[in-house]
């Protein structure tokens, strides 16, 4: 069975996956958005790889080098052995920028002995939408194509480039070296300057995790998802990818086949306010500055989603000459809920911009544009709150009275609220008080559902939502608050499957959803937590991480029966949710606590 078996590595201009066999088979240059060089990952024939081929005799293994986003996997018979060191540069100059190019490295270093392998060197550039050729041009490869967009791709070696062209075996008697590269080199590269830029890079990755906030629990889980969270977010605009890739299916051989490669405004809110909480102040400031730069007029509302430079229109296409991850078509490029209209991407970019001025408070650059902004959002908010909107899981077709979307139309008000008392010395504005309140009542009433005992997916509706999960760490209401703990019962009851959760089970625009959605675990652990099921949620989260992939990655969904991973990969709200409820865990756990739920699953084995 094929899985997402996957290692990202990245450098916050684009990004990379690996596969548990070391061939690089997903990767888009110069940027994330970017059309694909090697797309493998979504045709296994045209799509183009950069692999290592051994024989029999040989195991591989894979794993990241130590708190940082450098993948190194192993290849080892009993006599000879060498591994291959991947990464995109990454480090700060003695100007103060960061060196950052469209590169990876391919370190490959000799362990023991004279291993023997080949190298398939197969780019296929524009997304392998016409034939890519491939020369020697004396001291790099270059591809490039003839139709259709033109575009180029270099390779630099240390061995022999006729026989990296051809594929012919290749005896390793001491470290070599390989760079990819988008742009021709103006400098000499050699074996010394790529050990140097790894070097300086694995300083720059190490360094960063240090400087983030350690926990004494599930600390190293937090860490790589820490990583794989500053992996997704891109440097020169601050804004933060959903996934960096497209059309990964949430279900083998369905069309729920989409292209994450863009800027949410709500997941990315979600991610900064995690990384904000994790030290990482420098990765809100940045994103709220692409926020206000995304805002030029004040009458100008938020999309829902950006490009990553702020690109406005979002074009859905179809790659029909692709056959897709295991045959799930379509392929698409571009995304067309941009055009949709979600009312709660405003709560949740308030609820941002409400811990930026808290911990700040005035002393922020650019807080009187933040406060136009906060302005702003209430103005929508208010003119907007009582209309129905396609939900936080973007229904194509049928808008409703979402309760999450109200629940963040709540939050906005609230937060803008707690904003104004922190700007304005106390004084509190009295019309927004009064909004809030009206909203407040609105949920009260009517996303109640008393026959299920729970707040319900929409005004109306028998049908639960996990998203009614954050109602309680948004603060609408109290975990102990019986609405909450029947809600978080009745969620359990309707859609808890195997351990783990459906978002809903109603069916939408493409019929029922068959796999999990893997956000929605979390946030259910998190509130078993909440409501003082502690064990229970200790035992389910630690089988949760069990199903990661071999480097602890997750994609968006999780298959119910097979736990394979499944969607958009690895994907930014998978791993902010795990990084929250680890959290939760870590800072409520005593030590004694924590041993008692170690000795209890002793006891079950």
């Amino acid at each position: 069975m094929k899985t997402l078996d996957y290692g990202l590595i990245g450098n916050c201009h684009s990004a990379a996956l690996i596969s548990k066999s070391g061939s690089l088979d997903w990767c888009c240059l110069p940027n994330f958005n970017s059309a694909s060089v090697f797309a493998k990952l979504l045709d296994s024939n045209k799509g183009g790889h950069f692999s290592f081929e051994v024989d029999d005799t040989y195991t591989i293994s894979q794993k990241y080098l130590w708190k940082t986003n450098i993948l190194c996997t192993t290849f080892a018979s009993e006599a000879h052995a060498f591994q291959v060191i991947d990464f995109m540069p990454r480090y700060r100059e003695e100007n103060g920028s960061f060196y950052m190019p469209p590169d990876i490295v391919r370190f490959v270093y000799l362990l023991k002995g004279n291993p023997k392998m080949k190298v398939h060197y197969r780019p296929k550039l524009d997304y392998a939408r016409e034939e890519t050729f491939t020369e020697n041009h004396r001291y790099y490869l270059k591809s490039f194509t003839k139709k259709g967009k033109y575009d180029s791709l270099y390779l630099y070696t240390s061995l022999g480039l006729d026989e990296v062209l051809n594929g012919e075996e290749i005896t390793l008697s001491k470290n070599e070296y390989f760079l990819v590269g988008y742009h021709e080199k103006l400098r000499e590269q050699n074996l010394e300057r790529a050990y140097l830029k790894f070097q300086r890079t694995k300083t720059y990755w190490m360094n960063w995790s240090e400087s983030t906030t350690k926990f004494p629990y599930y600390d190293e889980q937090i860490n790589r998802s820490a990583l794989v969270l500053k992996g997704l977010s891109y440097q020169k605009t601050g804004a933060v990818l959903a996934a960096v890739t497209t059309s990964l299916p949430e279900t083998v051989g369905e069309v729920r086949n989409w292209d994450y490669r863009f800027c949410w405004i709500r997941d990315a809110s979600m991610v900064i306010k995690v990384m904000n909480s994790l030290g990482h102040k420098e990765s809100a400031e940045s994103f709220l500055q692409f926020i206000i730069n995304l805002i030029p007029e004040k009458d100008e509302k938020l999309q829902i989603m950006y490009g990553i430079n702020g690109e406005k229109e979002l074009t859905e296409q179809f790659l029909d000459h692709l056959e897709g991850y295991e045959g799930s078509k379509p392929v698409r490029i571009g995304n067309a809920a941009y055009i949709q209209k979600q009312n709660d991407i405003y709560g949740i970019l308030m609820e941002v911009i409400y811990q930026q001025f808290l911990q700040f408070e005035t002393t922020l650059e650019n807080s009187e544009e933040l406060w136009t902004i906060v302005r702003g959002i209430v103005r929508i908010v208010e003119e907007h709150w009582k209309q129905p909107d396609k939900g936080i899981w973007e229904f194509r077709t049928e808008e409703r009275h979402f309760t999450f979307s109200k629940l963040l139309c709540w939050v906005a008000v609230d937060r803008a609220v707690k904003i104004g008392e922190i700007l304005r010395n106390g004084i509190n504005d009295q019309k927004w008080t009064n909004l809030r309140q009206e909203i407040h009542d609105d949920i009260y009433q009517n996303g109640w559902n008393e026959e299920m005992q729970a707040y319900t997916q929409s005004y109306g509706s028998k049908d639960l939502d996990a998203s009614t999960l954050l109602m309680e760490t948004y603060g609408f209401i109290k975990a102990k608050d019986p609405r909450f703990v029947s809600t978080v019962k009745a969620t359990e009851r309707e859609l808890c499957y195997n351990g783990l959760l459906f978002r809903y089970r109603n069916q939408d625009d493409f019929g029922i959803p068959s796999s999990s959605f893997t956000i929605c675990t979390f946030w259910f652990i998190n509130s078993l937590y909440k409501i003082g099921e502690r064990e229970k949620a200790m035992k389910m989260f630690d089988e949760l991480l069990s199903y990661s992939n071999h480097l602890g990655l997750f994609s968006e969904d999780l298959d119910f029966e097979t736990k394979r991973l499944l969607g958009n990969f690895p994907q930014a709200y998978s791993h902010l949710a795990l990084i929250e409820t680890a959290m939760n865990f870590s800072q409520g756990l005593s030590t004694e606590a924590r041993l008692k739920v170690l000795l209890s699953e002793e006891d079950l084995l």
